[in-house]
């Protein structure tokens, strides 16, 4: 199957806002990988990258090449030629090369590859890689594409990605082998499956069920981890981010911790987080830093150590729990792990999780989830089963620029950069966000900042800086991305303020 006809279907659904014609495209696409992949050598193989393509995702994960490594590329070919097979080998090959002059070797599998690309597929390699592949193929339109594609209902194929973790396979089982397959795909130790997600709510009182037995845990700012125990394997511990990007050789204090189990087997979902002697949580960048770090991991760990923290079980010696209720699987955590459980209430009364969540805070962690005890676990999905509740933190900042849109977002202006007053008066800029925006909005602030423009670089339009924006967002980051030394984090859009002018924003050091 020629890698051009991924890139056409790539930017076609990029170029669609309706969701029902990505389907249908993508749908298209992952029909006629089929007749393809029966002359392939490993067939499951060719249509799970098929899929993963489309997906945006890279079947080897990590190569080992970022942006750095395809700055300096050679002439795009005149003709395509390119196969899907062939691009694969080769990822796979420059994921494997290691050892003394890796590097060079590396950056002329590079070169060789993108020597035989067009300049469509070029470009379309480079987002692949990198993983900023922007075409509107999310699991919202994949996973029924899969379906449709293979003729099965689309429930079998969500729960079938929910416990494999990644849509490729599940995308070979479905159009390859059917249902039946689907049906057999089960959590599988070793292997990560998608994290339950939480709902958010504003407060305690909106998100809890007054008179209702309900769990509310402490939300810590840290990492999520997913831990793997297999004593029959090696090795016996792995440990999978949120991302199910694997770390396990980065925390061996983490690992150490999972090992001490009494289990044969067992899948754990927790956080990590570095904490100060004193107890309260580091900055979010302190754990965030550690677990990102791969360079001597046992004097990362007794330098920086994290502690581990576990909230929910899904497998235990054998058995799978993801679909029993909540209450089964924390009676049967606490059995396991008693030391390691994070700080949990279990109430009927909303005050008294109102005070918890007060608590909580006062400790310096981030917030609660409220849990359903009757509900099991939804890999993959986020709904009314966990809800999250965080103080929100607004600022009134300036629009000094905004990015063009892709994807769904083609042809309106979305990506706003964000300004506080400086101490000298001077606008500085402190973040960027897209989230939070209504297509109302969309509409609304590109006529509006198209109005205000001033210069324009690229796909960054510059405007007259003196439209306000109310932005919610849940901490400030030390940052040297922006020159005021900090970054909001999860920054999003509350509403425009025209009762406000640029004068009256926060401040850099209201931020601090």
């Amino acid at each position: 199957m020629q890698l051009a006809h991924l890139v056409a279907t790539s930017a076609a659904v990029a170029a669609t806002r309706a969701r029902s014609a990505k389907v249908e495209r993508l749908a298209a696409t992952l029909r006629d990988a089929v007749p393809y992949a029966a002359s392939h050598p490993d067939p499951d193989r060719l249509v799970a990258v098929v899929a993963d393509y489309l997906a945006g995702t890279l079947p080897q994960r990590t190569i080992g090449v970022g942006w750095r490594g395809l700055q300096d590329l050679p002439d795009p070919a005149a003709e395509s030629s390119l196969t899907i097979h062939d691009v694969d080998q080769a990822l796979t090959a420059i994921k494997h090369l290691q050892g003394q002059g890796s590097t060079s070797k590396r950056t002329q599998h590079v070169h060789d590859l993108f020597a035989r690309a067009t300049a469509d597929e070029q470009r379309w390699l480079q987002g692949l890689i990198t993983g900023e592949l922007r075409q509107g193929a999310s699991d919202g339109v994949l996973l029924p594409a899969i379906a449709q594609a293979a003729d099965v209902k689309e429930s079998l194929v969500r729960r079938a990605v929910m416990l494999a973790g990644f849509p490729g396979p599940v995308a070979a089982a479905a159009l390859l082998h059917g249902a039946q397959a689907l049906e057999q795909i089960r959590l599988e130790v070793g292997r990560p499956l998608r994290p339950m997600l939480a709902g958010s709510a504003p407060d305690v009182a909106s998100a809890f069920p007054d008179g209702t037995a309900t769990a509310v845990d402490a939300k810590l700012d840290g990492i999520r981890i997913q831990g793997h125990l297999d004593r029959s394997a090696e090795p016996r511990v792995r440990l999978f981010t949120r991302s199910l990007e694997e770390i396990t050789d980065r925390l061996p204090e983490v690992v150490a911790a999972i090992e001490e189990l009494p289990a044969d087997t067992a899948v754990v979902d927790g956080e990590v987080i570095a904490l100060a002697e004193d107890g309260r949580p580091q900055p979010f960048q302190v754990t965030g830093a550690r677990t990102a770090s791969s360079a001597d991991p046992e004097k990362l760990a007794r330098e920086t150590p994290v502690t581990t923290y576990l909230f929910d079980l899904l497998h235990l010696d054998g058995t799978d729990l993801v679909d029993e209720p909540a209450t089964t699987r924390w009676a049967a955590l606490a059995e396991l792990a008693p030391g390691l459980v994070v700080d949990r209430e279990v109430t009927e009364d909303a005050q008294q999780a109102q005070e918890f969540f007060e608590w909580v805070l006062a400790r310096g962690h981030e917030g609660v989830v409220v849990k359903d005890p009757t509900a099991p676990y939804a890999a993959g999905r986020r709904g009314a089963g966990w809800v999250k509740v965080k103080p929100r933190r607004t600022a009134d900042l300036v629009v000094t620029g905004v990015e063009w849109g892709s994807g769904r977002r083609q042809g309106w202006l979305s990506n706003i950069h964000l300004a506080a007053r400086g101490a000298d008066g001077e606008l500085v800029m402190v973040g960027k966000t897209f989230k939070g925006m209504t297509d109302a909005i969309l509409e609304w602030q590109t006529e509006r900042l198209l109005g205000l423009e001033t210069r324009r670089s690229g796909h960054v339009v510059e405007v007259e800086p003196v439209q306000v924006v109310e932005i919610a967002y849940d901490g400030v980051q030390a940052s040297r991305r922006y020159p005021g030394g900090i970054a909001l984090r999860f920054a999003r859009v509350l509403r425009y303020r025209d009762d406000k002018g640029p004068e009256g924003i926060d401040t850099v050091e209201d931020l601090r």
